[in-house]
């Protein structure tokens, strides 16, 4: 059965108070620039200097600014995928990038070191394309891209981008991490990669704010991106993982919050459903909506935790099943939608013993009193769609 694919998404994360506006980032957009240049500041020179904070508009032609790329060639602090011909010394307009520089001297500042929009599309094309490149290793490509896509977006807050272009680069950049959230899942028994997948599920969730802030500012000029209810939904699925960062408020509060029309679509409907079917035990039909009526990009950022779903319902199966009677492994691997060595695997990740009957069948034996979540996490599942609904 092949899975069905569509599109579309909204959310806060807990972060409003009382007297303050669910998203109220855009002052804080201000306040950086207002900060970058304040009056202390000797610019290299009066044209070249961002005399107008809240409006600054960066002159940079390139995906790397001309003094950057000197600065480090001279240090060979090049990246393998920045190098021309391998030389750790050399680059070029081509394939460098500006990375991501934490602490910004107010003296230092030039429009000249800004990247406007166009450019900052231009770049995050070409680092989007990266993702496909099978030369490297996909956990260099992730680090590369995962600092250059942080340039982006602080090149975007220095200028104080709000608009449907800079709302589509955000949006691509959520879908780079949830791609990473994604792969880097299937290999995250690596303690190196477990830190990248916190590390990567973090700036998710930073991005999806500054973008849910952006949909709410352009709203206010009536402008609204069709993507806006897929990427809205995507905060109620990430609420299926276990072990994510503290994501703030309540689901209800911020379903009160939401808008109608956007609570509304579709791709926000079914997202409710399945946070709801996981909650309520309902495994057969959380599988089968999972596999029929989710978007390529939801379905991405879910199946990592899939198999932790599946471990609620071991769980469930564990406890409520009768002693003497165990359960086949086949029907279950059925109803999850899961393979049944995996299955097996999985149960024993999770402390439990399977056992086989006469016939050959293999069984979950129930009233285990040893189950528990391995530290090093789930193994990967995906979605086995060839078992029968």
């Amino acid at each position: 059965m092949e899975r069905m694919k569509k599109g579309r998404s909204e959310r806060s994360f807990g972060r409003e108070t009382k007297d303050e506006p669910y998203y109220n980032r855009h002052n804080r957009f201000k306040e950086v620039a207002s900060s970058s240049s304040s009056s202390n500041s000797a610019p290299a020179s009066p044209s070249d200097s961002p005399t107008n904070p809240q409006n600054l508009v960066g002159t940079c032609p390139d995906m790397c600014p001309a003094k950057e790329r000197a600065q480090r060639e001279r240090l060979r602090d090049l990246s393998v995928l920045e190098r021309l011909n391998g030389d750790t010394s050399k680059t070029s307009r081509a394939l460098a990038v500006k990375k991501f520089c934490r602490t910004i001297s107010s003296a230092d500042l030039n429009l000249s070191d800004i990247r406007p929009l166009p450019v900052l599309k231009q770049t995050l094309d070409y680092l989007m394309k990266l993702l496909d490149s099978a030369k490297f290793p996909f956990e260099a490509l992730h680090d590369f891209i995962f600092d250059r896509t942080r340039s982006i977006r602080q090149d975007l807050t220095r200028q104080n981008l709000v608009s449907l272009q800079a709302a589509q680069i955000y949006e691509d950049i959520v879908k780079f991490h949830i791609i990473s959230h994604q792969k880097l899942a299937k290999c995250r028994e690596r303690p190196e990669i477990s830190s990248l997948c916190h590390l990567n599920v973090e700036q998710l969730i930073k991005c999806l704010l500054s973008l849910y802030d952006m949909y709410r500012l352009i709203g206010k000029g009536k402008g609204i991106s069709h993507n806006e209810a897929e990427f809205y939904s995507l905060y109620v699925l990430l609420h299926l993982g276990n072990s994510l960062p503290n994501m703030g408020g309540t689901l209800s509060l911020w379903y009160r919050q939401l808008a109608y029309s956007v609570h509304m679509t579709k791709e926000v409907r079914v997202a409710k459903k399945i946070l709801r079917y996981a909650e309520m035990g309902n495994f057969k039909l959380f599988f089968s909506t999972v596999a029929m009526d989710l978007t390529n990009l939801q379905f991405s950022l879910i199946e990592p935790f899939l198999d932790e779903v599946r471990a609620r319902a071991i769980v469930q199966f564990n406890q409520s099943c009768y002693k003497l009677q165990p359960f086949p492994l086949r029907h279950l691997s059925e109803l999850l939608m899961v393979k049944e060595d995996e299955l097996e695997q999985l149960c024993k990740s999770c402390s439990l013993e399977t056992s086989m009957d006469v016939t050959g069948i293999k069984l979950l034996p129930c009233k285990q009193a040893t189950f528990c979540i391995p530290k090093i996490g789930l193994p990967f599942n995906g979605l086995s769609t060839n078992q029968s609904m």
